[in-house]
């Protein structure tokens, strides 16, 4: 381009951003300072973005610090950005501190700070929240509903669940979408009310879409329900034949169930169908550098350290009890290879790395792109207790944080 303004460089970070190509968003941002341009307030919104989807925490801060310089902290949208940011870091407390100071608050910044509690697993603080902006005049709109539902699914909250469904279709003249049904048949799901999910759909006004029938084939994965999780697999195949996920929730669930045989059949199924699954990746901010990791890498110029500081870990927790979840791992192969698989899971990775590259004591932030497997999120909470550290997780579905052998999600997730 012959010449380049804020909007030109706007478009830019936002392509990348909206991609998952965070990291280049904010190298970007770092050119366009040298050139001279000067961002405006959609640019902050951008980049915020992009740190909340990396989790990262130290360049969020750098951010609000030129916010805060440029004069931008009083927009209200970039103060909800920054609320988001700071939850989706597993920041609620500085979210709230940001929150409360707010010299002005609409319906984006109070489902802001809803959300962020929703999904750090802070269902009642979500509802309190809630409660306290109906006071203060401020009117819901359907995505908070979708916040608040998605709290109470995520805090084991199920009557205040249905109420808060019923209050938005009755009181608020909300009309639900397929997401507030997911979010319902998730609450229901996740509380092992797995008929009533299931007649929940079957009454659905409109037809449930692939997000509704994944949510019940989640939930099925959960709670060991074969059948259950074949009839939701059988529905998003027909919906969505092109996707991995399916396959792997039912693989999962007939590994766990023992079934070999129909474990062998799903496989041989995706494999026809030509479909793959997404490999698990996760990030960790060290020093303002991500660093990203995929299962089985072996590419990071620290691999072996890495990988050393695992075997080290292992030892510990085996002592401490651990006995590995081989169920995890799909592959028909011998118990020994199943263990070294699941110990190079990508987020065990991000850990092992963050552990000998921080000082002692200081809190770990990893962020993945799938959902936490359980056998690395009960390695996680022994991690936690062996190297009395924070660590605060990401997943594809919500934050869990993780101290003294414990997760906040109590897991429930």
């Amino acid at each position: 381009m012959s010449e380049r303004n804020v909007v030109s460089w706007n478009t830019m970070i936002a392509g990348y951003a909206q991609n998952g190509f965070g990291k280049k968003a904010l190298a970007l941002y770092e050119q366009m300072k040298q050139e001279g341009v000067q961002p405006d307030n959609v640019t902050f919104v951008l980049l915020l973005k992009a740190c909340a989807s990396l989790a990262a925490l130290g360049q969020g801060k750098q951010l609000h610090c030129d916010i805060i310089k440029r004069g931008f902290q009083s927009d209200v949208i970039v103060g909800s950005t920054l609320v988001d940011m700071y939850s989706k870091c597993g920041c609620t407390d500085d979210a709230r501190e940001l929150f409360n100071n707010m010299s002005e608050r609409n319906v984006v910044s109070w489902t802001a700070m809803i959300s962020g509690y929703a999904q750090n697993g802070l269902g009642k603080e979500a509802l309190a929240l809630f409660e306290q902006m109906q006071r203060e005049g401020t009117k819901p709109n359907e995505v908070t509903y979708i916040c608040v539902l998605s709290a109470c699914a995520h805090s084991r909250l199920v009557d205040e669940g249905r109420y808060a469904f019923d209050a938005m279709c009755k009181d608020q003249g909300v009309t639900p979408t397929s997401e507030h049904y997911a979010c319902m048949v998730d609450l229901l799901g996740r509380a092992g009310c797995l008929p009533d999910a299931e007649l929940f759909i079957n009454k659905m006004p409109i037809q449930p879409g692939s997000e509704v029938w994944m949510t019940l084939l989640g939930a099925a994965r959960n709670h060991g329900h074969v059948e259950m999780g074949r009839r939701a697999f059988d529905r998003v195949v027909k919906l969505e034949p092109e996707k991995a996920a399916p396959y792997v929730l039912l693989s999962n669930i007939y590994a766990a169930a023992g079934r070999k045989d129909e474990l062998a059949k799903i496989r041989n199924e995706m494999k026809d169908a030509g479909v793959k699954k997404v490999p698990g990746c996760s990030w960790i901010e060290v020093d303002n550098k991500v660093h990203a990791f995929v299962v089985g890498d072996a590419t990071h110029p620290q691999s072996k350290e890495i990988l050393a500081e695992l075997d080290r870990l292992v030892a510990l927790m085996k002592e401490a009890g651990y006995v590995p979840d081989l169920s995890f791992v799909l592959d028909d192969v011998e118990d020994e290879e199943k263990e070294n698989a699941l110990c190079q899971h990508s987020e065990k990775l991000a850990i092992a790395f963050g552990l000998i590259n921080t000082l002692p004591g200081t809190p770990i932030c990893i962020k993945k792109n799938l959902r936490v497997c359980g056998d690395c999120h009960n390695a996680t909470k022994l991690i936690s207790k062996i190297v009395g550290r924070e660590i605060s997780l990401m997943d594809a579905n919500r934050s869990h944080h993780f101290k003294d052998g414990f997760c906040i999600c109590g897991d429930y997730w």
